[in-house]
């Protein structure tokens, strides 16, 4: 089979790692890839942006399957475009990803299809007064939300009514540009969170094992909001109980309720959940893969991903593509460039780097590399993904810190609690 996959993050490589183990004979491309996706594809660079050049691309090199990484391009319409010219794309269309492109979108999509969710309002510049009125009303502590695409950083909660009035106006004056031009401001859910991937074809679907990420630079749950410093999978918080009701009550109603608006959803579902009293909340979708969870969940897949991308894309998903490894557990570290989500410095010489072929039931991971003068630098805020499966997740976690300890960087930064909280 001939793939391409758009993206260039840990997330793609895991993907492009998957995909060759499904078939050696696959030729995967990747755009524009990393310096760890040249290990099991060829990276190639051209604007996807494009529609005459990246059509033409697929026409030239066969491709029979188009993997999407990242939400921007899903949410700029690139699958609409693929399936224009009959080629098959693992991704939903423009409109199905403002599920996650549009959170106000998202919101009222759940109330229309009886989707539990935390209450919210939503507000545009224009309502600042009618804004600071709803925050004076509210029970603290708050969510505030940019609708846009922000990287995974338009989310603060705050406890403080004048800080949340200030945070809204730094929303307001561009603070996220566009993405916080508008805004949601939701009830603050108190519970256990956790992140499950529904494989879709727009009728049926595969669940992935349940994981949790870290989203706060810090230990202890402090600090700044990044895009993750690590994960677990499976997480023993999501019980079959949960999951019967996340089947029931979430995938099932967006698959129903995409197809009632003439807009299957195709692709991976990303279903953000808070449990509270044994109920799961969505806190967030997103239409593709999460980062850095992907790369401990897509270690407990065996088979032919591929293949199970390539049926999903043509309507009519094969199940038993895949098997998931249910004796086993696997954690992520997120080695960061110190200063991350703010300001780092970049370029430095990434040392103790091995090719994940040469490891057994470890994994790392490129991010933010790349190569410079034959070598491996940091070129990101977050570097690289290391990732360990073992029989525990205490064992997978101390494998995966005993591999992470032995690369270095000059700024290099980690939190030492991932998966913790399980563990305990």
């Amino acid at each position: 089979m001939n793939i391409l996959l758009i993206g260039s993050g840990g997330r793609e490589h895991a993907l492009a790692l998957k995909l060759h183990e499904s078939n050696n004979d696959n030729n995967i491309y990747c755009n524009p890839g990393n310096p760890g996706t040249t290990q099991v594809a060829k990276n190639v660079d051209f604007d996807i942006k494009n529609k005459k050049t990246l059509v033409n691309f697929c026409r030239d090199n066969k491709i029979n399957l188009v993997v999407v990484g990242p939400e921007q391009p899903l949410a700029d319409g690139i699958a609409d475009i693929l399936r224009q010219n009959n080629i098959n794309c693992f991704g939903p269309s423009k409109y199905a990803s403002q599920l996650e492109s549009s959170k106000s979108f998202a919101k009222e999509f759940m109330d229309e299809f009886n989707i539990p969710t935390a209450e919210y309002k939503t507000f545009e510049a224009i309502d600042m007064s009618d804004c600071g009125r709803y925050i004076d009303k509210s029970d603290m502590p708050i969510v505030i939300k940019a609708d846009g695409l922000a990287g995974g950083k338009g989310v603060y909660i705050t406890d403080n009514k004048e800080e949340a009035k200030n945070i809204v106006e730094d929303f307001f004056e561009g603070k996220f540009g566009e993405a916080s031009k508008k805004i949601v401001i939701e009830q603050f859910l108190d519970g256990v969170e956790a992140s499950i991937f529904a494989i879709c074809d727009g009728e049926d679907f595969v669940l992935l094992p349940a994981s949790q990420d870290y989203k706060r630079a810090k230990d202890g749950d402090l600090g700044l909001n990044t895009g993750g410093m690590g994960s677990f999978s499976p997480t023993p918080y999501v019980d079959d109980n949960i999951i019967k009701k996340v089947i029931t009550k979430i995938v099932e109603q967006v698959l129903k309720g995409m197809k009632s608006r003439k807009n299957t959803f195709v692709g991976c579902l990303f279903v953000g959940i808070m449990i509270v009293d044994d109920e799961p909340l969505v806190i967030e979708f997103n239409v593709r893969f999460g980062d850095p969870e992907t790369q401990s969940v897509l270690s407990l897949i065996e088979g032919d991903v591929a293949n199970l991308f390539y049926s999903a894309a043509r309507g009519a998903i094969e199940k038993n593509s895949i098997k998931i490894k249910r004796d086993k557990f696997a954690c992520t570290v997120i080695l960061a460039s110190e200063g991350y989500p703010e300001n780092f410095n970049k370029g430095f010489e990434i040392k103790g780097l091995q090719n994940n072929s040469t490891l057994k039931d470890k994994f790392i991971f490129h991010a933010g590399t790349k190569q410079e003068n034959n070598k491996i630098v940091n070129n990101g805020g977050r570097v690289l993904g290391i990732t360990a499966l073992a029989s525990s997740l205490k064992e997978a976690k101390e494998n995966a810190y005993s591999l992470a300890e032995g690369i270095y960087f000059e700024n290099k930064y980690y939190r030492t609690d991932i998966a913790d909280s399980a563990i305990k």
